[in-house]
């Protein structure tokens, strides 16, 4: 296995899927034809999520406990830089109109605002939130910031042009990740605490909860399907991952997830999930058509976010 970087010519075919290792402080790289680990990449301490920047040159690494980025080339997995004095970035998401990269400090009950010039990000506020920010999502018009508060049990709205908060909403136990729905009317909380979707409409004022979904004990991230109309869930104490229809609001699938499920991706044809497995330490892919696990590639402690540059639309 290489130091760091693909092996010669490993990424001239498709590009690698990336998982973050959680408890070991690298990144493994998978090669997505053999289903072999080829490359660990260092990083800084407890890398928990990453993200493309909008140019597609580019993913971040969030280092939540070493306050740092670091910059990884999607094609090539290879380093291109560390970005320091970026504190606690434990969730991360740009904006669709590409001006801000913001940041969930998980542990120090803050979100932070980075302006993004294409290259470097400057910090212009940090906004004081609830208990423990987890998840971001931000709204298609770049108005709105949406993260969850993990020990508070609340949803909190955050408004991108004052960098102020609109509004709080109380959630079911212990709120994780947050989708929003294609037409931007509902938002989608998986309740790890407990077994169920929760579905906030936020169409109107005030916000209100309308729905439950139950979906499986320890609900925690979303993946959309690629359709614009499906969502997959994991849930991380089932062992399981369920697909919603966004429409209908109820449960269509499930498929076997065994060794804590968590961040996912899907392949273009929505066929193929990648699944980190947080507990087993294992990459999991997953046939969504056979409803099985094709390969499970050993990865490193605690594996956490999943990427690739060729998948399904997000």
């Amino acid at each position: 296995m290489a130091a760091v970087g693909l092996a010669v010519g490993a990424h001239a075919a498709q590009p690698p899927v990336f998982v973050l290792n959680s408890l070991q402080a690298d990144i493994s790289v998978i090669d997505p034809v053999t289903w072999t680990e080829t490359a660990r990449i260092p990083t800084g301490k407890e890398p928990h999520h990453l993200y493309l920047t909008p140019d597609e040159k580019s993913l971040i690494v969030a280092n939540a406990l070493g306050d740092s980025l670091t910059f990884v080339d999607p094609r090539t997995a290879q380093v291109q830089r560390t970005v320091r004095d970026i504190v606690d970035p434990y969730h991360l998401r740009f904006s669709p109109d590409m001006q801000w990269l913001v940041t969930a400090a998980n542990r120090l009950n803050h979100v932070d605002f980075y302006r993004w010039d294409g290259k470097d990000l400057t910090l212009v506020r940090r906004v004081p939130t609830g208990k423990t920010p987890s998840h971001l999502w931000i709204d298609s018009a770049s108005r709105t910031v949406y993260c969850t508060m993990q020990d508070s049990d609340e949803l909190v709205a955050i408004d991108i042009a004052t960098q102020t908060i609109k509004w709080r909403l109380k959630t079911g136990p212990m709120p994780a990740d947050v989708y929003g729905s294609p037409d931007g009317r509902q938002l989608f909380v998986g309740l790890t605490g407990s077994d169920s979707v929760e579905v906030i409409d936020i169409s109107g004022a005030p916000p209100r909860s309308v729905q439950r979904i139950k979906t499986g004990k320890g609900a925690h991230a979303f993946r959309s399907a690629g359709d614009g109309r499906h969502l997959f869930v994991s849930n991380r104490v089932a062992n399981t991952i369920a697909r919603i229809d966004m429409r209908e609001l109820r449960v269509v699938d499930s498929y076997p997830a065994p060794g804590g499920p968590d961040c996912m991706d899907v392949s273009p044809d929505g066929r193929w999930l990648y699944v980190s497995a947080r507990w087993s330490r294992k990459l999991l892919v997953i046939d969504t058509v056979e409803r099985r696990v094709a390969q499970a590639i050993s990865v490193g402690k605690s594996p956490h976010g999943v990427w690739t540059l060729q998948h399904a639309k997000r």
